[in-house]
């Protein structure tokens, strides 16, 4: 982590920050360049140290701690049930999966994962997809932009925006939720959700396919993302890469399948691959249209999960949500990781508990962005400053989750 270090004078203010490369080691022909940590094609507060050799970048440093969150440590201090506020802040674009990840875990150590109300785990899965859908949204929409088309970004955004008003309306807030809790949900569905999305669901399936026409098969995108940042199947394992960026190289890896959680065993969806169609298996491609094709499967997913609220699971005055919620959450002494599968990857919590407290002994997060981030120096080596931009936008990452 790059961290500020002032010199030893305290009359001189100048602040200096650590480098990997040293100006005597550079070749008469390389650069050193910043970029970051305020630049917009970074997706956040981050920082590269990039060594070009003219146009072509021979190594690249991430440096990160710009947006440092404290969230272990937050957590570390707060009942178990205070966190969730502070789950939405690291991965702030997909708060609603951040949330189902951290409260299955806590009810896993609680051992009531198994009484959970199926209108429950339907609301739970409904509430997260549309989330990815929303998160996907802005990895493509920003994606385009960083390469030069303004149109998706537009319409990305304009189609999430009725994602978020859904959301919004189902507990007031527009991205930081709190709406998962532990043993159950703040609030049961508004009145008329199940209906207003569904015609939702039915306004977005043609514009997935606009998408798909407007940006992943433009030729110009094809040829600025096409054999770039080519991530081979054996570096991503090795590296410990998940989510799009895995499946874009080849695996067909997805913990809602491999898992299993929630109520995702009894629905149906596919799981997209990257095949090189246009270029080189595992480049910036790839990853694209997984992302792409995953908004398609996240739909399929919403749709079974309204047929279930609306037919099998019908609101009843008597359904209540908070019914599992405990009033004291107390875990007994135990080590528990669990993961789940967030639109970036695997997201994972370690926790501890000590057996007499209602507060964690300690609270590890497993960030997909940050394992994602950490495989840029090795597929971004031998491309051209243009395309290091490419690369950046479609590992899709969140400093939020970053600096947690």
């Amino acid at each position: 982590m790059s961290t500020v270090q002032y010199d030893s004078d305290p009359k001189n203010l100048a602040l200096s920050e650590p480098t990997k490369y040293k100006p005597e080691q550079l070749k008469t022909e390389e650069m050193l360049i910043n970029i970051g940590p305020q630049h917009p094609s970074t997706h956040g507060v981050l920082r590269l140290e990039v060594i070009t050799d003219g146009e072509v970048v021979v190594d690249v440093v991430p440096h990160m701690g710009y947006l440092h969150r404290c969230f272990e440590k937050h957590a570390e201090a707060l009942p178990y049930n205070q966190i969730i506020p502070y789950v939405d802040r690291m991965d702030y674009v997909a708060a609603m999966n951040s949330e189902h990840a951290y409260v299955m875990g806590v009810e896993r150590m609680l051992g009531i994962q198994e009484q959970i109300p199926k209108r429950v785990e339907y609301i739970r899965v409904l509430v997260a997809e549309l989330n990815r859908l929303a998160s996907h949204f802005v990895a493509l929409g920003t994606y385009g932009m960083d390469i030069g088309a303004f149109t998706p970004f537009l319409w990305m955004m304009r189609d999430r925006e009725h994602i978020q008003r859904l959301l919004e309306w189902t507990c007031g807030a527009r991205m930081l939720y709190n709406y998962i809790w532990i043993g159950g949900l703040f609030y049961d569905l508004p009145v008329g959700f199940e209906e207003r999305c569904t015609d939702f669901v039915n306004y977005l399936k043609p514009k997935l396919k606009e998408l798909e026409d407007l940006l992943i098969s433009n030729k110009i995108f094809v040829d600025r993302t096409a054999n770039v940042g080519v991530l081979p199947l054996e570096l991503a394992i090795n590296y410990g890469i998940t989510g799009p960026m895995l499946r874009g190289s080849g695996l067909k890896f997805d913990l809602r399948r491999v898992d299993g959680y929630s109520v995702y065993p009894e629905l149906e969806f596919e799981v997209p691959i990257g095949t090189g169609e246009m270029g080189t298996t595992g480049d910036c491609w790839d990853r694209s249209w997984v992302r792409a094709q995953e908004c398609f499967q996240s739909v399929n997913i919403i749709e079974q999960c309204l047929k279930q609220l609306t037919i099998d699971h019908r609101r009843t005055r008597e359904f209540d949500p908070r019914e599992m919620v405990p009033k004291k959450i107390r875990p007994k002494a135990q080590d528990l990781y669990v993961r789940a599968e967030n639109p970036k990857g695997e997201l994972g919590f370690f926790f501890r508990a000590d057996g007499r407290s209602d507060i964690p002994f300690r609270c590890k997060a497993r960030a997909c962005s940050f394992v994602n981030l950490s495989v840029l120096p090795e597929i971004a080596k031998g491309h051209l400053i243009g395309d290091l931009i490419a690369i950046i936008g479609s590992i899709d990452f969140v400093l939020g989750e970053v600096d947690r």
